[in-house]
């Protein structure tokens, strides 16, 4: 008997000790966030599901980042241990796995939420547990809410809808294209777009000629874009991702339609121009800096940031970055540089966030503030045109 409880008492120990080596991060010891070891950090991506295009370059972003710190003696001395989940493009897997982060890993911090719709999912549990999220999505509900419920623990690092959308109205004004088919993808990411439509067009002499939605699982809209074509109008807005908008704009091409076609920075990806072929070409669309780097001037103050960040990933992961892996470079290093000033106290983290001026990056130039969980403006955009198969500056 005294053999048998012996034997119990040593699988029992061996399994404890299996449990405290098991863990999903890397990085660092599994300590407390503000341990003595290491600063833990959780990263919430769609690395697979229809979000992939865009949550894959941000998973490997930050995963390289993460590294290089590491690399470099961490942050004063302590190494970042990195908590990652894919939360495969489903609003309860990102709900899910924020709730893990947050009550059993115990981060110091989230950086995530590829798709607007599962940011916005992440946000109360932020929120509740006042823990700094710094989300790469686009809708400005994330940070400014309609309800004007709090935001005071949430930034985000993607130009709002109240930034694209004035950008492309003014493209529109000075082409002097007036009356607009507008078209979105059925989530969040496009219903929020075509709030902001509305609500500012008419600021800018702009008649929507017609408004429809698409599903993000399209593979045929020639029926739609009939009606479209019927409307007569002199351009046309598409307002999704890579996938669903190729769909768009190949039935688009499909039906001749050889109007302007002006679409959402969510095509910035090379992935959109391979799956759209020839449809692409002439393509429109307001981006940050990055796709065009090497065309800026070399006195833009973020040229070399945006350069290097490119080769580090392509000499990585052997394909270009884009601007989605961009948006988690600087929550990333938004994040780093105000645990450096602040510490490990969240409180102090999220005041320092909100206090982070002319941080250069590689979405723009970040300027926080109490009111302000975004920091960037139209500048940080330009007009980008698809041209024999690349992106280049538009006139």
């Amino acid at each position: 008997m005294k053999k048998f409880v012996s034997l119990i008492i040593l699988m029992l120990f061996l399994s404890m000790l299996a449990a405290c080596g098991n863990s999903e991060s890397a990085g660092g010891k599994n300590n407390d966030s503000g341990g003595s070891d290491v600063i833990k950090i959780g990263a919430i991506y769609s690395a697979s599901g229809g979000g992939a295009p865009l949550g894959k370059s941000q998973m490997e972003t930050v995963k390289m980042l993460v590294e290089q710190v590491n690399e470099n003696d961490g942050i004063d001395g302590k190494k970042i241990e990195l908590i990652a989940y894919d939360d495969k493009s489903d609003q309860n897997e990102a709900v899910l796995s924020m709730k893990k982060l947050i009550e059993q890993d115990k981060v110091l911090a989230v950086v995530g939420g590829t798709l607007s719709g599962n940011a916005l999912a992440m946000v109360p549990l932020a929120e509740k547990s006042k823990t700094p999220f710094i989300a790469s999505a686009t809708s400005k509900q994330i940070v400014k809410p309609d309800d004007n419920s709090s935001r005071d623990w949430i930034f985000k690092t993607t130009q709002s809808d109240d930034v694209v959308i004035p950008k492309i109205l003014a493209y529109l004004k000075e082409k002097n294209l007036t009356k607009i088919a507008w078209l979105n993808v059925a989530n969040q990411y496009g219903t929020s777009a075509h709030e902001e439509f509305n609500r500012l067009k008419g600021e800018y002499g702009i008649e929507a000629v017609i408004e429809e939605e698409f599903e993000a699982t399209v593979d045929d809209a020639k029926a739609m874009l009939t009606r479209v074509k019927k409307s007569n109008p002199q351009a046309i807005i598409v307002w999704g991702t890579a996938q669903e908008s190729s769909v768009i704009t190949k039935n688009l091409h499909q039906l001749g339609m050889k109007l302007p076609i002006i679409e959402s920075q969510g095509i910035g990806t090379k992935e959109f121009i391979e799956l759209t072929g020839e449809a692409a070409e002439g393509v429109i669309f307001p981006a940050g800096r990055l796709i065009v780097a090497e065309q800026l001037p070399d006195n833009d103050p973020q040229k070399e940031t945006l350069i290097k960040y490119k080769e580090d990933f392509k000499a990585k992961f052997n394909y270009d970055a884009n601007t989605f892996g961009g948006h988690t470079w600087d929550a990333f290093y938004l994040l780093v540089n105000a645990i450096e000033k602040a510490g490990t106290d969240k409180e102090k983290i999220r005041e320092q966030l909100e206090d982070t001026k002319n941080f250069v990056g590689i979405s723009g130039i970040f300027n926080f503030s109490k009111d302000n969980h975004t920091g960037l403006d139209e500048s940080s955009l330009v007009m980008v045109q698809i041209k024999d198969g690349k992106f280049v500056i538009a006139e």
